[in-house]
């Protein structure tokens, strides 16, 4: 579903755009995706709108179906890139989960701004961002998907979340879109 509007208490949340996942091969081009994050991102304040910026800095305890590394990431790992222009008024989340909710004070964050509605971006789509959307949607958000601010290590895998998940949880739209949508959301 196409974006339709912004809420007037509207949030970016931007995941795990830092210099390791730079690093990284995606399915689409890093600097796509940063570029038109940096733009949501400026664009977000310009009109005054909070703009949490997510990095992760470790992972989670518990079993896997993989050999688990646990623990903190090397410090320069968790750095986010210079192009998104990290400002004070930004608000930032620390996780070692895949989602940027669980244990964390982001719903806490929100909440005390009477934010309704979040746009949601980054890498990598199947993990992180379906992750934190669909958390902001059982949380009761409104959720708004920014697809070309945002991509995965697997073209298939992005491919399924904005096809099939996402469909689920929210509007999508084009960083362009929800800027122009950003003039004229609801009071």
């Amino acid at each position: 579903m196409a974006a339709t509007q912004l809420d007037s208490k509207t949030a970016l949340i931007v995941i795990d755009l830092q210099k390791i996942v730079a690093s990284i091969p995606t399915a689409h081009p890093f600097a796509d995706v940063l570029e038109n994050a940096s733009h949501l991102a400026a664009t977000f304040r310009q009109h005054g709108l909070p703009v949490v910026l997510v990095n992760v800095v470790g992972t989670a305890p518990g079993r896997k179906g993989q050999p688990h590394v646990g623990g903190a990431f090397p410090p320069e790992w968790s750095e986010l890139v210079p192009e998104l222009n990290q400002q004070p008024q930004d608000h930032l989340v620390s996780k070692k989960t895949w989602g940027a909710f669980t244990g964390t004070d982001l719903e806490a964050y929100l909440k005390s701004a009477d934010i309704t509605q979040v746009v949601v971006c980054g890498v990598a789509t199947s993990v992180g961002v379906e992750s934190t959307a669909r958390h902001a949607h059982e949380l009761g958000f409104n959720v708004t998907l920014a697809v070309d601010a945002m991509t995965d290590t697997s073209a298939e895998a992005h491919a399924n979340s904005l096809e099939r998940i996402f469909p689920q949880l929210g509007e999508a739209a084009t960083s362009k879109e929800i800027a122009n949508l950003l003039s004229t959301r609801s009071a």
